[in-house]
């Protein structure tokens, strides 16, 4: 998306917060951004579209920074997965994005409904694969389960908290009280063997984009297991293992963060990770190659 196209998008989100977007007219658009009509056609198809590239902004910059929390970290850690989702409730907040998908879902226009509902089975998409890496491969079964009980008990919580003590409302109270009950839910049906939905039914909700958070999720598991072994292999030669590490978090980085990846750099960093005899032919390094090769 170029600079200036960029600026329409921004300025368009101002007038949605300040207005509404149903009271927000593409001459309002026009005027506040300085474009022609001719200009925002040539950008948008409709109002209706540049509202998606409203969304799609704040969703890019809010997941590139959701993937850089669990670079370097234990990813079974709920810590991290509780910061992850005050970032997430924080850009929801400064973004007004709840009053946005409001308005969407009691207007007549059916595609942005389905792109709302698509980006919430996104969501529990990836709340699907951070349960799985928090609460283990045993649990599978009753991850898409829990994943939709988690995402509704959130949202019902923290409206009728935000209603209750407004302005007092506290959000990491709430994540927390929220993930405290998921854990005995998972427990319970774990226990008694109670599952709703199969959690492979995501695929069929979410098929163009599955491969690709498939990537970042199996990336981030080998960096993790890769750097492991780097500690123990490594564990009397700081210089090299601090070399190393900061070579695996460099390739997660270049994958998660840059659009435009830069192949001969992520090469470079194989090799030198290659150099090492002590890494040289472990199976951790191994499969790490093997994800970035099949990428």
């Amino acid at each position: 998306m170029n600079e200036r196209k960029q600026l329409v998008v921004k300025y368009a989100h101002q007038l949605f917060i300040e207005k509404g977007y149903q009271a927000t007219s593409i001459q309002d658009i026009l005027d506040y951004s300085g474009i022609s009509k001719g200009t925002f056609y040539n950008y948008f198809s409709s109002k209706s579209e540049l509202l998606k590239a409203v969304f799609l902004s704040t969703q890019v910059k809010f997941e590139k920074e959701r993937n850089e929390l669990l670079i370097g970290q234990n990813l079974a850690d709920i810590e991290i997965f509780i910061k992850q989702s005050e970032l997430q409730m924080h850009s929801n907040k400064s973004n007004k994005l709840f009053s946005l998908y409001e308005e969407v879902m009691i207007s007549n226009d059916t595609e942005l409904k389905n792109f709302i509902t698509h980006a919430k089975f996104q969501h529990i998409h990836w709340l699907s694969k951070r349960f799985l890496d928090i609460f283990g491969e045993e649990k599978k079964p009753y991850i898409l389960d829990c994943a939709i009980l988690y995402s509704g008990m959130m949202h019902q919580t923290i409206h009728f908290n935000a209603l209750a003590k407004e302005p007092d409302f506290n959000p990491t109270e709430i994540i927390r009280y929220c993930v405290d009950r998921i854990k005995t839910i998972f427990e319970d049906v774990s226990q008694s063997n109670v599952q709703l939905l199969e959690p492979d039914l995501i695929k069929q909700w979410l098929p163009e984009c599955y491969t690709q958070q498939d990537f970042n999720t199996a990336l981030l598991h080998s960096a993790n297991d890769l750097k492991k072994m780097i500690l123990k292999l490594c564990q009397d030669d700081e210089r090299e293992r601090v070399k190393n590490l900061k070579l695996i978090h460099f390739i997660q980085e270049e994958f998660l963060q840059n659009s435009d990846t830069r192949i001969f750099l992520i090469e470079s960093a194989l090799l030198s990770l290659n150099s090492n005899p002590k890494l040289k032919n472990t199976l951790e390094l191994s499969e790490f190659e093997k994800i970035i090769a099949n990428n």
